[in-house]
């Protein structure tokens, strides 16, 4: 679960480094002149902070100190944990990264859920007597416990292997996310602190994420639970742990039981694509538009009663769903469309049920360049989508239905290779 909305940054004050360091506690205050106002000491680091040859890394890590010993991290764990720490330059290099091409939908989807998931999945879901149990609990459907599972460390098979106090007081140290790393990485040392992991335990991926579902430290502390009732939450080493604490999860994330997270519907002819997520309906207003469920079956009850937006993940060519609720209670886990519809479909399959009626269309991986191109010429043909930032988020998607629907065309706000050259042309004259 590394891929989570992070917070906006934060500049964070550092003690003064020419000060001599003292053993994890502030300077006293020299005491002042009778009538004269006392000057506040500035904390010197602790004597475990070594050098680590990178001063600004060694700056952030002197204020950081007294941070996390103010947030309840004791200073035996401080001064042990955080003695000789250096930075990771994998993980900073994983973190300034952004992929050249982006992966269609399509592609994505499919690649999940392979025939080889989808039964390993079915062989879990026959195997694992307790998780009924989770189902009952938390309301989660076990196929969506166990597709989470899947998604993310290939169930339980890849954890990531980078030291996770590490990771994160280098995400902490660049600045750009050091609000959410560093609240992260105070939870890391609460755990070890507590006693519930040791450091070694605390191996995960680049982002902090750790265990069997990736979960960040603060929701290790806030959601993991003892599924085997051996008295530890280990989500590293036990399965039961790892997917009691995922339905514990989905259930804080505001699963609701009963309901679908999504269903992949037909469109009719003519439809008005400019509501492509936009207003919520239920499934009969769908219905009084023409949309229909691909698979020709009744709404349930509880799906009858719920409203839900329409999608197209892969434009007017590909597959359209509704989804509900549920499907924000997955984005929950990883806020990312792809993602959701990973999980959800590769759960469809767990329960048996076939393939998509509508398949993926072929898709060409737009570059970094072309997106950024599309965004910079919807902005200067007066339909902003932000900041070209190369990111189609919900912003661009907007602004390019906006500019189809101006120009005649389906208004699904799907950025192809094709409406690339478009807008670049109509620029250009």
């Amino acid at each position: 679960m590394d891929r989570r909305s992070f917070l906006a940054l934060i500049v964070a004050g550092c003690a003064d480094p020419s000060l001599e360091p003292s053993l994890g506690v502030s300077s006293p205050a020299p005491q002042p002149a009778s009538g004269t106002p006392a000057v506040p000491s500035v904390p010197a680091p602790s004597a475990s902070l070594t050098p680590s040859g990178d001063p600004g890394f060694d700056a952030w890590l002197a204020g950081f100190y007294f941070r996390a010993r103010d947030a309840g991290v004791p200073t035996a764990v401080l001064d042990r944990e955080l003695a000789g720490l250096t930075p990771d330059t994998r993980a900073s290099s994983l973190d300034s990264r952004q992929p050249e091409f982006s992966k269609p939908v399509g592609d994505y989807v499919k690649g999940v859920v392979s025939d080889v998931r989808v039964a390993q999945g079915r062989q879990f879901r026959d195997s694992l007597t307790y998780l009924s149990t989770i189902e009952q609990r938390y309301g989660a459907p076990r196929e969506i416990v166990l597709a989470i599972w899947a998604m993310e460390s290939a169930f339980g098979k890849i954890q990531g292997d980078m030291d996770v106090i590490r990771s994160l007081a280098t995400l902490a140290a660049e600045g750009r996310r050091r609000s959410w790393a560093e609240g992260e990485l105070i939870a890391a040392l609460k755990i070890v602190g507590s006693g519930e992991a040791t450091r070694t335990r605390l191996k995960g991926s680049w982002a902090g994420a750790m265990g069997q579902t990736q979960f960040l430290p603060s929701v290790f502390l806030a959601t993991a639970v003892d599924g085997d009732n051996d008295g530890l939450r280990d989500i590293w080493g036990s399965t039961a742990d790892a997917l009691f604490s995922t339905g514990n999860y989905m259930a804080k994330a505001g699963w609701k039981r009963g309901q679908s997270w999504a269903r992949e519907v037909i469109l009719p002819p003519g439809f008005d694509y400019s509501v492509v997520e936009g207003p919520k309906d239920t499934p009969a207003g769908w219905g009084a538009r023409g949309v229909r469920r691909a698979d020709g079956l009744p709404w349930g009850s509880a799906d009858q009663a719920a409203e839900a937006g329409l999608i197209l993940p892969s434009g007017v060519n590909g597959p359209a769903f509704l989804t509900f609720p549920n499907h924000m209670a997955i984005r929950r886990y990883n806020n990312s469309t792809a993602y959701a519809l990973g999980v959800g479909l590769l759960a469809d399959r767990f329960g048996g049920e076939g393939p998509l009626v509508t398949p993926w269309p072929y898709e060409i991986p737009l570059s970094l360049a072309d997106r950024m191109a599309a965004q910079t010429a919807l902005a200067k043909l007066g339909f902003n989508p932000g900041a070209p930032d190369g990111v189609i988020g919900s912003g661009t998607r907007a602004a390019l239905r906006a500019w189809q629907k101006a120009r005649g065309l389906p208004a699904d706000g799907y950025l192809s290779i094709d409406l690339v050259r478009k807008l670049r042309d109509e620029t250009a004259q």
